[in-house]
């Protein structure tokens, strides 16, 4: 017993040598989150507390873990997160046939509840350039917009905002653009998702896309991503419509579809 305590002293001394203590883990990462799955502190990001009743006003609902509600989209969390880990998938787009889906609400939902999922880290990207409702839905204020880190006018981690909630950090934006799509099919958009794909051996990267047959933003974007999750808003999408997304979208990258906005109530289980 004596020889293990001085092993562990020995251990502890080296560490203290070396800079490392135990609430910092071993290393920082660039955005300031810490290495261990369980333990995340951030330096250079800016950390924004959001006001729960905002969330709910805009259907923000898993932030709440005692609405019984959001236990859909921890069922839908299990679902991807399981296909996506079992193909080595680290990206996902999150899009719609039409306007009105909701995608952008099965999109921060989404990122909410993979992000209490311990074993990742998540990043949410407001990649919807027409129409960008990301930061609308959180109650986020911010100063810049995608395209000034694209003309490299800020750097990647003076964007990104943890919500106060750990393993999740927001690539907002706060600007439409009109001529979105030549960003979307370019080389530097293309190298900027294998950039931060890379840089994190467990983190998952959500985009949040426009609809499919609204603008060709999507259809250009697609093909830098793993898979796709397509969002029908009940009602709100026609059978023609439906079937004219599913076949721009490649059935490797079909992840699955959701029915939004439905009648059913859910009960959930007690």
């Amino acid at each position: 017993m004596e020889r293990i305590k001085q092993a562990i002293e020995k251990v502890k001394k080296q560490n203290l040598a070396a800079g490392i203590t135990p609430q910092s883990g071993k290393n920082k990462r660039s955005n300031g989150a810490s290495k261990g799955p369980d333990e995340f502190s951030y330096v250079n990001t800016k950390t924004i507390e959001l006001d729960p009743a905002h969330l709910e006003k805009n259907r923000i609902i898993v932030y709440n873990q005692q609405d019984v509600k959001s236990t859909i989209f921890d069922i839908l969390r299990t679902k991807i997160l399981s296909k996506m880990q079992e193909n080595g998938w680290k990206t996902i787009a999150v899009t719609s046939p039409t306007q009105g889906c909701g995608k952008t609400v099965i999109s921060v939902n989404l990122a909410i509840s993979m992000a209490r999922y311990n074993d990742f880290s998540i990043m949410l990207a407001d990649f919807d350039l027409k129409k960008p409702e990301v930061s609308k839905n959180l109650g986020l204020i911010t100063k810049h917009s995608i395209m000034d880190y694209f003309d490299g006018k800020v750097e990647l981690e003076e964007m990104l905002v943890n919500p106060g909630i750990q393993r999740l950090v927001v690539l907002p934006n706060n600007k439409a653009y009109k001529d979105s799509s030549a960003l979307m099919s370019s080389r530097k958009m293309a190298a900027f998702v294998e950039e931060v794909k890379d840089r994190y051996a467990s983190r998952i990267i959500i985009f949040d896309l426009p609809p499919l047959l609204a603008t060709d933003d999507a259809i250009a974007f697609i093909p830098n991503v793993d898979c796709v999750l397509l969002v029908v808003g009940n009602g709100m999408c026609s059978k023609s419509e439906i079937e004219e997304s599913m076949r721009l979208l490649s059935s490797k990258k079909l992840l699955g579809t959701v029915l939004n906005k439905s009648d059913d109530e859910w009960r959930g289980y007690t």
